[in-house]
């Protein structure tokens, strides 16, 4: 681990932790002392006035954002200014990505729609992919916004544009892919902190004369978690490592796939734990399950990254299954 990827985890989770336990500010004053920091940048060349990181650093990063719940479009924004910044456009305050987008550009304008965008009333432009196009719009110039927010309260909102204005630069990248790549890292950071928050309770929670933890049904679910928690993690780890050597989309797949099987398995085991405790507003749980949730839905189901996985290696024959996958290993 380099001394430059240690300063920025050691940053990233003091920062993040410090606005967690800050009830008080407002998604302006959060966002703010994000960008301050300089993360939204992080896969930005230093020529390009970024920080220079690779997806190790992103995946860290967004790990400890899942960690500490942190209500930002972080993963958007990282994902979204380095393809701003390739584009040869100027940055904006706040530029997240639409990972749908339906219409057609003709004559420079663009009329369609952008569904569940991250964030997107909070953000000044949104960037996505149509027909091998990046596309970058106004979020002003929009028509009509319909607001949603998905099962942890964060906003996301479609908006449709008529004739909108738009800016374009070919894509070589698979945005939805990126955004898996995102959400995995989201995953394995809630899934660590809901773990904890377990074995918390059941240490602390005191049944039939002792700790529930103590009880060996209680210890063998929890073990389960840890398993599930770990792979998460550790697949999450091995995308990033395979973006940073190229061409990443079969280990994208096979994170994203992993950290879906395990939220769903950490999301039902701390429920469990808790009991009724863990459904209740005033008790935290939730900050971290109901992520579980939404990210597993976003940008791939289990069962969307599944059949792609399955039909990639049936494309490319049983003779070529382990070789092509030991050759993806380190």
């Amino acid at each position: 681990m380099s001394q430059s990827h240690s300063m920025v985890v050691e940053t990233a989770d003091r920062l993040f932790a410090d606005l967690a336990a800050n009830a008080r500010l407002d998604f302006a004053g959060l966002w703010r002392q994000v960008a301050e920091a300089g993360f939204p940048s992080l896969l930005v060349p230093e020529q390009d006035g970024g920080f220079g990181g690779d997806w190790i650093d992103a995946v860290a990063v967004l790990r400890l954002a899942g960690l500490h719940a942190l209500p930002t479009p972080l993963a958007e924004a990282i994902v979204a200014a380095p393809l701003v910044a390739d584009a040869g456009w100027e940055p904006d305050a706040l530029t997240v990505f639409a990972s749908v987008a339906e219409g057609k550009v003709e004559g420079g304008r663009f009329a369609g729609r952008l569904k569940s965008v991250a964030w997107g009333r909070e953000a000044d432009r949104v960037i996505a992919v149509l027909d091998g196009a990046l596309l970058r719009l106004r979020l002003a110039d929009t028509t009509g916004v319909a607001r949603s927010v998905n099962p942890a309260g964060e906003p996301r909102d479609t908006f449709t544009f008529d004739g909108a204005p738009v800016e374009t630069a070919p894509a070589g990248f698979d945005l939805f892919a990126l955004g898996a790549l995102t959400c995995a890292a989201l995953i394995a950071g809630a899934l660590d902190a809901a773990l904890a928050r377990s074995i918390q309770y059941a240490n602390d929670r005191v049944q039939f004369g002792k700790a529930i933890g103590k009880f060996q049904a209680v210890q063998q679910a929890l073990a389960v978690f840890a398993e599930e928690a770990a792979a998460a993690n550790c697949a999450a780890e091995a995308a990033a490592r395979a973006m940073d050597r190229g061409d990443a989309l079969f280990e994208v797949a096979a994170a994203k796939l992993r950290a879906n099987m395990a939220a769903q398995i950490g999301h039902a085991t701390a429920h469990q734990v808790h009991g009724a405790i863990g459904f209740t507003q005033e008790y935290d749980l939730h900050r971290w399950t109901l992520r579980l949730v939404s990210w597993a839905s976003e940008c791939g189901s289990e069962r969307y990254w599944a059949e792609w996985l399955g039909g990639t290696v049936a494309a490319g024959g049983a003779d070529a299954f382990w070789p092509d996958l030991t050759a993806r290993s380190d």
